[in-house]
């Protein structure tokens, strides 16, 4: 539940902080500090993305209250996605940067050059799918967000429950 926390919110803010636009925006002096902010979340996310599989590899997943068929498989499908999309997200903007000639810039001066020789345009599509699918990361978690909502308050269900701490619901 941690690690789904930490995930959303370093998604979340890497999102507010992504330079976005053209190259020559992206790499401009003026926008150093929210690319390097941008780049190590992005890393973190990807470092937590790890973590996360390898914690789901090794334990066991919560039970969760039966649902109609269809809910469960549009569970299936937004959650593979989320997953799919932080990985995609970080490695479509490290392997786009590097085929610009970019090295990564991370927070406190560090920097991880390009393995890559340079292909301009392969890194421009990169960064261009990158962009894409970082909005769709957001839409994605977005609807997975609204449902969780939605079994909550409507169905009323225990879905919620079932992916938060216990003592968040306990009546005081």
């Amino acid at each position: 539940m941690a690690l789904h926390g930490i995930t959303a919110i370093l998604v979340a803010v890497a999102f507010f902080y992504g330079p976005g636009g053209p190259e020559s925006r992206v790499y401009s002096a003026a926008r150093d500090f929210e690319r390097e902010l941008h780049e190590t979340l992005g890393l973190a996310v990807l470092a937590v993305s790890v973590l996360r599989v390898f914690w789901r590899a090794f334990t066991s997943r919560p039970d969760v209250p039966p649902a109609q068929p269809w809910m469960r498989n549009a569970a299936l499908l937004i959650q593979g996605s989320l997953y799919a999309l932080i990985f995609l997200v970080p490695l479509t903007a490290m392997f786009g940067a590097w085929l610009e000639g970019h090295p990564l810039t991370l927070m406190a001066g560090g920097v991880v050059p390009s393995p890559l020789p340079v292909d301009h345009q392969v890194g421009t599509l990169l960064a261009k799918v990158h962009s894409f699918l970082g909005d769709a990361i957001l839409w994605l978690a977005g609807i997975h967000a609204a449902a969780a909502l939605y079994h909550h308050y409507v169905l009323k269900d225990g879905v919620l429950k079932s992916m938060v701490p216990s003592n968040w619901f306990m009546r005081r």
